[in-house]
């Protein structure tokens, strides 16, 4: 009998399952397993349940399955503390990342922790009763209730069942294929097809290259520039640590090396825009055939990090152009016809294929609707307790990764802390814990959730995230040094955290 099957009991509704667990842990991807891991080495006597929506374990990683899907983000950082990635990709695969969670969980036992094909719908608290009562549904229409002391939500930042198509002109004409890249399907043969590929984020720029060699040609379609970095596939510093040091030893020292040296990135961005553009323009121009416009297609006119920087591995992206196999249009369409798109300096491209990279939609907590004393909860009306908990609401905890870093140094972060909650807890002999505004917390000016950072999918979900404030503990910083730092202090000096019973 497994733990899933050991804490299931006999619900008074006679349709669904009743678990009783001590965490819940929504979402079996990166932040879901993190949360598992340091839950199960620091406090191996609670009950833990990981629920999971899909039929497999990895979130993204087993989500997208579009040619190239990689690593934005240099896996000795994307990577978790606890587990060394050993693989001498910096910027790795998704076959290889989806590799490296299906190790973690097989080495830390965890199987028996996750129930798949259910989906989490509600989450009640009632004060009365000191614990969540979290209701989902599998895929052969069975109820599930889980009752929780604390709920952990990990299930991503964006919705899993639709990405983000804008409004194009004539694209029901297309007579070709449509796809968006979150849709993927498995049996596409594009060889010696005319792609076109209408974005250009990280996803983009991943596609068209990976696409390239196959296809006939695959343009690169942007309403504007991107900033675009590359960076070595394979970082040869860390391989040698690997060749001459422990793998753990030379693990820690190449992440915390990349940690800093991303978090000066990111500062020299903010505080010396314009250098840091100049710098980015230079790498470009030295990797590109003269031919190519880079003031057209790779300048964008805002700064760097105002939205995220995309990073291409060996520059193959750029390889792909200068070889001709691939190009890319900037500019405005004016309507997509049935054998191409139309843009408006009346430029036509031609295409079998059309994929709309586009984007996706942001969704809050994976989209569950909480309840606290039987009134639903609007986080956009609530205030953001260091990027983790929520103001007035018990017991619950989420993951969403950092726009300039790792999405796993947050995850790993907050799963250090819902340890120490925990245990708390236990000492203090207290049931919830409840961030609250102090008097003078009360009269603070909210700002977004996040600020400075200005991308589609931020502008078009943002209004349902909760709000940050402009002192302490309400400040969502976006800097895992600081966050790292704030999180180790002594749970119970913070005068915003209350602990009852």
């Amino acid at each position: 009998m497994n733990q899933s099957e050991a804490i299931a009991t006999n619900s008074t509704d006679a349709n669904s399952i009743s678990h009783e667990v001590d965490v819940l842990i929504v979402g079996a991807g990166i932040s879901g397993i993190s949360a598992a891991v340091h839950l199960k080495r620091t406090c191996p006597d609670k009950r833990v349940l990981i629920i999971e929506a899909r039929d497999a374990l990895g979130g993204t990683w087993d989500l997208f399955r579009y040619p190239g899907i990689r690593s934005d983000s240099d896996m000795h950082t994307f990577g978790f503390d606890f587990k060394p990635w050993t693989n001498p990709k910096a910027l790795a695969d998704g076959d290889s990342i989806l590799e490296y969670l299906e190790e973690t969980v097989a080495e830390y036992e965890l199987q028996d922790q996750i129930i798949f094909n259910t989906r989490i719908n509600s989450a009640s608290w009632l004060d009365s009763d000191n614990y969540w009562l979290v209701t989902g549904l599998d895929n052969k229409g069975q109820v599930h209730q889980f009752r929780s002391q604390l709920v952990f939500m990990c299930s991503g930042y964006y919705n899993y069942e639709s990405g983000y198509t804008p409004e194009i002109p004539g694209l029901s004409d297309f007579q070709g294929q449509i796809i968006h890249p979150q849709k993927w399907p498995e049996d596409l043969d594009y060889a010696g097809k005319k792609i076109a590929v209408i974005g250009s984020g990280a996803t983009a720029v991943t596609l068209v290259p990976a696409m390239a060699p196959s296809a006939a040609h695959v343009t690169m379609i942007q309403r504007s520039p991107t900033y675009i970095v590359s960076r070595p596939g394979r970082d040869r510093f860390a391989n040698l640590l690997n060749s001459i040091l422990p793998e753990r030893i030379a693990y820690a020292i190449t992440r915390w090396r990349n940690i800093r040296f991303q978090n000066y990135v990111y500062q020299r961005a903010r505080k010396k825009p314009e250098k840091v553009k100049a710098t980015i323009l230079k790498l470009v121009r030295k990797v590109l055939d003269e031919h190519i416009d880079v003031e057209k297609h790779f300048t964008p006119d805002y700064g760097p990090w105002t939205q995220r920087l995309c990073l291409v591995p060996d520059a193959d992206l750029f390889s792909a152009l200068n070889s001709g196999a691939a190009s890319v249009v900037t500019g405005h369409i004016e309507r997509v016809t049935s054998s191409g798109v139309q843009m408006q300096d009346g430029t036509f491209i031609e295409a079998d294929i059309l994929i709309t990279a586009t984007g996706l939609q942001l969704q809050l907590l994976g989209g569950v609707e909480f309840f606290v004393n039987d009134q639903k909860v609007d986080f956009s009306q609530r205030y953001s307790w260091r990027g983790v908990m929520f103001s007035d609401v018990p017991n619950l905890l989420q993951t969403f990764g950092y726009i300039n870093a790792s999405w796993t140094l947050r995850a790993d972060l907050n799963s250090r802390f819902i340890c120490k909650l925990v245990k708390h807890l236990d000492a203090s002999n207290t049931s919830r814990c409840v961030p609250r505004l102090t008097a003078n917390e009360k009269e603070m000016t909210p700002r977004e959730w996040i600020t400075e950072f200005n991308p589609g999918y931020m502008q078009r979900g943002l209004h349902a995230f909760p709000r940050q404030g402009d002192r302490g503990a309400w400040i969502n910083t976006q800097n895992y040094l600081l966050d790292k730092k704030q999180l180790r202090q002594k749970i119970s000096a913070d005068p915003s955290l209350q602990f009852e019973s």
